[in-house]
């Protein structure tokens, strides 16, 4: 017998498949390597923008579980079980859709900053989102107020411009958030339509690009 065949997840194309127990390898859980080396890395005067890893769990923790950054989004801090089905969302956008978010991160000393991308999560939202890839960015509170997020957020969009062609792109911003509705408004968004998403108001904003 090869060492291939004592793998219960390879079958052979035509043959019954068997789970064969006595063959299975009973070992602890492993732990790949980080890697986002399918992420595009986006580059700007002060920022990279580089895909989600791991070991950025804890970063990512930090971060939605601070009441001032999540007062806008979603209400409260995040338990540590969202915050990981999250970062999972981040990584499966990538590898289903081809778009999703990156980690924001200062060039000079490699510091996490926050988040920033595309995203399509099915929202019960009406208007419907659905098909509409949309804008999402969020920076830690000693990141906030010094320009960050629209740069960020300008970088994703001329990225979003090449792979989304003429396609508009949206973004839903509580009515309360004057900061991010200000980055949407740099960033050439503009005010859609006021409807609510889980029974909260919000306001959405939408861009339609002007790549032939």
């Amino acid at each position: 017998m090869h060492d291939h065949d004592r793998y219960a997840g390879i079958v052979t194309p035509g043959a019954p498949f068997e789970v064969r127990d006595s063959y299975l390898p009973i070992e602890p859980m492993s732990v790949f390597p980080a890697t986002a080396a399918s992420v595009p890395i986006l580059l700007s005067e002060r920022l990279v923008l580089r895909g989600h890893r791991a070991d950025d769990f804890a970063d990512c923790f930090a971060l939605w579980t601070d009441p001032d950054v999540t007062r806008f989004i979603g209400g409260k801090p995040s338990t540590q079980e969202e915050v990981w089905g999250r970062l999972l969302r981040y990584v499966g956008h990538w590898s289903l859709l081809g778009f999703g978010y990156w980690v924001i991160t200062e060039k000079e000393t490699g510091r996490f900053m926050g988040e920033v991308g595309f995203s399509d999560f099915r929202r019960e939202i009406t208007p419907s989102l659905d098909g509409t890839p949309e804008i999402g960015w969020v920076l830690a509170p000693g990141f906030q107020g010094k320009g960050y997020a629209t740069e960020a957020a300008r970088a994703a969009i001329l990225w979003g411009e090449e792979h989304f062609g003429r396609a508009r792109t949206a973004c839903i911003i509580a009515p309360e958030n004057e900061a991010s509705i200000r980055v949407a408004e740099r960033c050439g968004y503009r005010e859609f339509r006021r409807t609510t998403y889980k029974d909260k108001p919000t306001i959405m904003f939408v861009r339609d690009n002007a790549v032939p």
